[in-house]
């Protein structure tokens, strides 16, 4: 007779797989093979076939005529709940700051120790613009958005680079997270929520950082106003 605790640490196992393939969805960014999930979770394709079909009857992943395995519509409802005041509040912002600018414009969140996009706009009618998923991540160690982030923590946990952010009011970075690309973010402290950065990711600009850095402080007060301060 299975004990109570093998089948806690068993049930445990497989939520933690399912989550693990929705990871391995996630950044795949293409549709996967049972196979190649299987090959990702470390596990027999008999167990990623399992866990696909559970997420399946969930709407958690879909599975197009070939057979291959990508996110579900049901994500998104799932992902609207998530701090969904402060999307709302920012979105309109996003949009104004993306197309005045012709580029990415986004908020990112603290997840532990990863800077985490929470919600993001591209701008309509750039000729080449940046994409940056929601739901994408990275050390928050790492390029513009963490280190504004990090700026609003007790300044007795902050790297040496931190300082200058917290000083000047915004942070650059430049092939950091990905090559060749530069973003620029500044805080947005927020009543009741984790630290938050406003952030616009791009190829080129004429603008300096520090022009960019303005336009964004805006956008990061009209946003803390619409959700009182």
């Amino acid at each position: 007779m299975v004990s109570d605790s093998r089948k806690t640490a068993s049930a445990s196992q497989t939520l933690s797989r399912g989550i693990r393939v929705l990871e391995v969805l996630a950044d795949a960014q293409e549709t996967l093979s049972v196979d190649q999930v299987a090959e990702h979770l470390g596990v027999h394709r008999s167990i990623a076939y399992r866990l696909i079909r559970t997420l399946e009857d969930h709407g958690l992943v879909t599975r197009d005529p070939a057979g291959r395995i990508e996110l579900g519509a049901r994500l998104a409802a799932l992902a609207a709940g998530i701090k969904h005041d402060l999307q709302a509040a920012a979105l309109p912002e996003l949009t104004a700051v993306a197309n005045e600018l012709g580029m990415t414009c986004f908020v990112a969140v603290r997840d532990r120790e990863e800077c985490v996009t929470l919600v993001s706009v591209e701008p309509r009618h750039a000729v080449a613009s940046v994409a940056q998923r929601p739901g994408s991540r990275h050390p928050f160690t790492d390029g513009a958005p963490g280190r504004a982030i990090l700026s609003q923590l007790p300044s007795e946990d902050w790297p040496d680079e931190v300082r200058e952010v917290a000083a000047r009011g915004y942070a650059d970075s430049h092939g950091e997270v990905i090559e060749n690309l530069s973003a620029v973010a500044v805080p947005l402290p927020l009543r009741g929520h984790q630290p938050a950065a406003l952030a616009v990711v791009y190829l080129s600009s004429t603008k300096t950082p520090a022009e960019l850095a303005e336009r964004l402080k805006a956008a990061a007060k009209a946003v803390r106003d619409a959700l009182g301060g």
